[in-house]
C-alpha cells in the first residue's frame, strides 16, 4: 500500500476520534516534509523524528481549537500509485474557495498551491486538505 495514504489515513481516523498525538511510521522524509508544511500553514502543532534506524518513527501532535474540533477537517490524497495528477501553476486553483490547502511536490521542493502559483512552478499534486 501507499505509505503517504496510511498517513493520511492516521491523521484522519485520530482527528475523528480526538487522539493528541499519533506515530507515523516507518519514518521517511517525505512523510516528514509533508508534516513540517503542514505545521507551517498551522494545521498540526508538532512534527519531531523518534528512534533511531529501523525504529525510526515521526511523533505527530495534533491540533485542536478551543471547542476540541480538528484544525484538519479532511485531508486526502490526490495522486495515487496508479494515476498521478500533474498542474501546471496556471492550472493551481484554491481549495474550498482559498480555506483549504493543496500540498505541490515541485521541482524546488514541496509547497502549498499558494506558494506554487507565486513562484509559477507547477508539479504532482500530493494531497488537499481544509
Amino acid at each position: 500500500m501507499d505509505p503517504i495514504a496510511d498517513m493520511i489515513t492516521n491523521i484522519n481516523n485520530a482527528q475523528a476520534v480526538a487522539k493528541k498525538q499519533i506515530a507515523v511510521f516507518p519514518y521517511s522524509n517525505f512523510k516528514f516534509s509533508i508534516l513540517e508544511l503542514l505545521k507551517k500553514e498551522g494545521f498540526i502543532e508538532d512534527a519531531q523524528k523518534k528512534g533511531r534506524l529501523s525504529t525510526k518513527k515521526i511523533m505527530v501532535d495534533l491540533k485542536y481549537d478551543e471547542e476540541g474540533k480538528p484544525a484538519i477537517t479532511k485531508m486526502r490524497k490526490i495522486s495515487k500509485q496508479g494515476q498521478r495528477i500533474y498542474a501546471a501553476a496556471a492550472e493551481l486553483r484554491p481549495v474550498r474557495s482559498g480555506y483549504g490547502v493543496s500540498i505541490i511536490s515541485t521541482s524546488k521542493g514541496l509547497m502549498t498551491n499558494k506558494e506554487a502559483r507565486k513562484k509559477k512552478l507547477g508539479g504532482e499534486i500530493i494531497c488537499e486538505l481544509w
